[in-house]
Formats: structure tokens, sequence, C-alpha cells
């Protein structure tokens, strides 16, 4: 009997102890993990650094997940040492999942490093400032490659999940094998999506459009808001969303009007009358440019000239110039306002007139009319 339990109770001893050592260890890395994870949080808040605080959010969840996962690679070497070694069926079980949370452990950790990249650039560069080129040229292409990242990423991810187990691989093998027709099929529907996400890939790296680009698309006036491998949203000014396909942007012309700078001029016609003090009028501009405009006129282009003539009005063109589109938009406007009622109250009498001759012709004599 003492016999029969001896070894009974040695393998409950092996098992509890390597039950207890695999969870100690995996535990005490997570502790070290939350300590390291709090005195870093702490530094960060001292100094006032924001930017690190999101970088601590980004890395908690996989480097906790490594620490666990480091912790049950320590309990299991030691007792693979003492000779504690799991069955075979069990093993092989144990050390598939083992390495399926180490892959997924590494694929998060590399979306992380991604997403604290992106973080950093976009801490580095302010969409909101004034002259904010360089900055949506950066973030344009740190979106679009961070999303191509996080695809391959994913795919290397499945990869390496499948070939984990042997009987994945086989299936994926004989799939590969005998595709036949499908695969041919299949290459000739995704041949669009390859061609969408190339044309996606490409507007990262030339760059005709960047994220907060005034553009003009389909007769509509908006910013760039979001551009996917596949779409660009625009955010139109009236705060609607006009989703268009990347394809779009380079295979028909589209007007941008911050490629390489957000100064831009903008025009106001005026049709008045052939008396109009035109010299009086475009020192009525610069006085509003100077005294009235504000920051909304940047001092470069402040000028009145006649672009027409024709049989009953001249049109002045009043041409001024801005930082930026949405402020030009608002110079225009006061402008317009500002020299219509200058001309109601000093020159009314130049406002567009319709001349109608009343002179009543000559009647010619009846007789020459006969004789005619």
């Amino acid at each position: 009997m003492s016999m029969l339990s001896d070894p009974a109770l040695a393998l409950l001893r092996a098992w509890a102890l390597t039950l207890g050592l695999t969870t100690g260890l995996a535990l005490a890395g997570l502790v070290v993990h939350a300590l390291a994870l709090r005195a870093l949080r702490l530094m960060a808040r001292r100094q006032g650094e924001e930017f690190w605080s999101l970088v601590l959010d980004l890395v908690k969840g996989p480097t906790r997940l490594m620490a666990a996962l480091l912790g049950l690679d320590l309990a299991l070497a030691g007792l693979s040492a003492q000779g504690l070694d799991l069955p075979g069926t069990l093993a092989d079980l144990a050390h598939k999942l083992h390495a399926l949370c180490w892959i997924a452990a590494f694929a998060w950790a590399m979306l992380a490093c991604g997403g604290i990249l992106a973080q950093w650039l976009q801490h580095s560069n302010d969409l909101l400032s004034e002259d904010n080129l360089r900055a949506r040229k950066i973030m344009t292409q740190v979106r679009m490659f961070r999303r191509v990242f996080s695809v391959i990423v994913a795919v290397v991810a499945l990869a390496a999940t499948l070939m984990v187990f042997d009987v994945t691989r086989n299936i994926g093998a004989s799939v590969l094998a005998s595709a036949g027709i499908a695969g041919a099929v299949a290459g000739l529907s995704a041949q669009k999506f390859l061609s969408t996400i190339f044309a996606g890939m490409q507007i990262a790296i030339t760059q005709p459009i960047r994220l907060d680009d005034v553009v003009v698309v389909e007769g509509e006036w908006g910013r760039v808001e979001e551009i996917t491998l596949t779409y660009v949203v625009v955010r139109i000014w009236d705060q609607r969303r006009l989703v268009v396909p990347v394809l779009y942007f380079l295979e028909k012309p589209i007007q941008n009007w911050t490629r390489s700078s957000a100064e831009i001029l903008g025009s106001v016609f005026l049709s008045v009358d052939y008396r109009a003090p035109v010299a009086e009028l475009r020192t009525e501009l610069e006085r509003l440019c100077h005294e009235e405009a504000g920051e909304l006129w940047d001092g470069r282009v402040c000028g009145l000239q006649v672009t027409d003539s024709g049989p009953a009005t001249l049109t002045l063109r009043a041409l001024v110039s801005s930082a930026g589109s949405s402020r030009n938009w608002d110079l225009r406007c006061l402008v317009r306002e500002r020299l219509v009622c200058y001309i109601q109250e000093k020159h009314p009498d130049i406002l567009p007139l319709t001349r109608i001759s009343l002179d009543k012709p000559e009647l010619q004599d009846p007789k020459e009319l006969e004789h005619g």
C-alpha cells in the first residue's frame, strides 16, 4: 500500500511544484512589469510629457503579456533542468499554445512600435499650426505606411500561426496545390483591389494630396480629412463628407490650393458704370486691406484693375491675398460688401445703368418713298 502511494505522492508533489513555480514566476513577471510601468508613469507626469504617457499606454498590453511569458519560460526551463517535463501529448499542446502566445505578443509589440512612431511624428509636427505644409506631408506618409505596416504584421502573424500546426500546413499546401481555376478567378478579382492598394501607396509617396489640403473635387470645395489605402474623405465646407476612391486622384485632374503653400489669391468682381472713379475705388480697397481686414490680409497683394469693358458696364477686379483659403474667403466677402456699400453711399450714380434712347427718327417725305 505504501509502495503504491509513494509514486502517486511523488507525482502529486511534482505537479504541485510545476504549477506553483510556473504560476509564481508568471505572477512575478506581471508584478515587476506593473511596478516598472508605474515608475515610468510617475517620471512622465513629473516631466509633464504627455507623449510618454501615450507611449506607456501603447506598450502596456504587449509588455505585460511578454513579462508573463518570460516568467513562464524561466519556470519551464527550471523544471526541465530537474527532469519534471510534461507528458508527450500535453507537452506538445503546451508548446503550441506557448508559441501562439509569443506570436501574438510579438505582433502586438510591432503594432505598438508603429503606434509609438506615429505618435512621436504627430507630436513633433503640429497640424494646427498656420504653416503646416511639412507636418501635412509627414503625417500623410505616416498614416498611409502605418496602415500598410499593420496589414503586413497581420499577414505575417497569421502565417506564423498556421505554421505552428502540422494539420494547418498540410491543408494550406493542398489548397495552394489544387487552386486551379478558382485561384485564377481569385487573382483576377483581386487585381482591382491590388491596384487600389498600390494607388494608395503611390499617393503616400508622391503626395498629390496631403492631409488638410484644400482641394476642389467634383465641383466641391473642402479639406482632405482622411486618406486610407482605398479611399479619401474630403470634408466639405458645409460639413458634408465626400468619399472618393484613391484612383480618382491619380486618374483625374483636381484643384489643390495648398499643394506647395497655403498662401492664395482671391478675386472680387464688380460691374460699374463707365463714369466710375477707378482710382478712388482703388484707394478705398487699399484702405480696407490696411485698416479693416486685420489678419485676413497677409500684406502681399492688394490691387484693383479694369479687366473688361462691356457695352454698358466696366468690370473691376479686386485682387487680394491671404495666408490661407478660409481667410481669403472671408476677406473676399468683406471687400465685396465694403466696396458695394462705398459705391452706394459715395457714388450711387455709377451703379450699372440701362440707357434707352427716346429720340424719334426723322421721317422721310412720302413722295421720296414712292420714287425711292
